[in-house]
């Protein structure tokens, strides 16, 4: 996902940079030919693509043309080659499959201040287009693009699409924008002005125990356009924590869900006993459902920092598909609809893998892809044999 190692800033050494096209490749021709595969992987009919295409071009405004051969339009948070796209499926027991694009918008900038401004004209002319309003990213601009801003990105934007629903829209803002020792503040004046005031205490204790060097506020997302339930969004990094350790913050959601937290992290990793790479990732869902407590809890394993490569990260993430009583098909088909080389010739095209829990709908599973435009990493063989792979 777009949910990439706080502690490691984006660069593109330690990864095997792709061969020069043969031809003029765009990043724009690149994505709108994987969008169109990923739609296929997820069972769209042929033509059901073309309108998100064309807002996902747009969204990328003048970086859909710069040739991949010129390398990325700035180092993006969003993939490990500062690709600025990401891609997702998202599977649930007898419901089709989604796919999900997120696009930073203002990756051709060379600021923060204008990244963040090129990202609100292009989501509002994606909410011309599509119709909704933009009303609650607009009620905390002050929070999250102040006049000089810090962190590591500004605005990313994401859709949501099923074959069964018009798109729904995601937009990721940074609570880090007025320095990472401010981000709880942010957060929790931004939950304030939703009317989540008294959900702060409860996250703060639970999710936020460490301090922000070690459980790092990372994004304040908000649900716009067609939403059956909107939600209000905190995504926090677990630095050097276990999976134990994870079942503690999904505690948080009222029931019986935080059980399933610790076994799904120790199949996806490997059972890795502390996650001491690439942090777990927490995100609390808050809805007009209840102001106090989060109506969802999602764990966000970065399987790619522990996984020897993508076939090993692939079965992984089948397996849980399976244990959780849906159709994996489409892990593989993705896989083949996003590059053209072997699973087991990289690592971190399947970037992300998530167990997303609520307390009124059955667990979704999401497999996060990465678009590999400008490096593939390579795979870890040592780590092949101790896994029991054949080498």
């Amino acid at each position: 996902m777009e949910l990439s190692n706080p502690r490691h800033p984006h660069s593109v050494s330690g990864l095997t940079s792709l061969p020069p096209p043969r031809t003029a490749v765009t990043l724009g021709e690149h994505v709108r030919g994987q969008t169109r595969r990923m739609c296929g992987a997820a069972g769209f009919a042929a033509d059901g693509s073309g309108r998100a295409l064309t807002d996902l071009l747009d969204l990328l405004g003048p970086a859909a043309h710069r040739p991949l051969a010129a390398g990325p339009p700035s180092r993006s948070f969003v993939c490990d080659d500062h690709s600025p796209v990401e891609f997702s499926l998202a599977f649930s027991a007898g419901s089709p499959v989604a796919l999900r694009l997120l696009v930073e918008p203002g990756c051709s900038a060379t600021t923060l201040e204008e990244n963040g401004r090129l990202g609100r004209q292009a989501l509002e002319a994606l909410a011309a287009r599509r119709g909704f309003s933009t009303d609650p990213v607009r009620r905390v601009e002050d929070l999250f693009f102040p006049p000089a801003m810090d962190g590591r990105f500004a605005l990313w934007c994401a859709m949501d699409l099923r074959p069964d629903r018009p798109a729904g829209v995601k937009v990721y803002v940074n609570p880090q924008a007025h320095g990472r020792a401010r981000s709880a503040q942010v957060t929790q004046e931004a939950l304030n002005r939703f009317g989540f005031g008294g959900a702060w205490p409860a996250l703060r204790e639970r999710a936020l125990p460490r301090g922000p060097d070690r459980d790092e506020i990372l994004f304040f997302a908000l649900d716009l356009g067609s939403w059956h339930t909107p939600r209000v969004k905190v995504y926090v990094a677990h630095h050097d924590i276990t999976a134990a350790e994870a079942h503690a913050v999904a505690r948080l959601l009222p029931g019986e869900p935080a059980q399933r937290v610790g076994e799904f992290c120790r199949v996806v990793a490997g059972d890795p006993g502390r996650f001491d790479h690439r942090p777990l990732v927490s995100c609390l869902s808050y809805t007009a459902r209840d102001g106090t407590h989060p109506s969802g809890y999602t764990v966000h394993v970065p399987v790619r920092d522990y996984a020897p490569d993508d076939e090993v990260a692939r079965d992984r993430a089948t397996a849980v598909l399976r244990g959780y009583g849906m159709d994996p098909g489409a892990v593989g088909s993705a896989c083949a609809a996003m590059t053209s080389r072997r699973p087991r010739d990289g690592v971190g095209l399947i970037a992300y893998v998530s167990l997303v829990q609520s307390t009124w709908q059955p667990p979704r599973v999401n497999v996060y892809f990465s678009p590999e435009a400008y490096a593939v990493r390579p795979r870890r063989a040592a780590n092949r044999v101790q896994e029991g792979w054949a080498t």
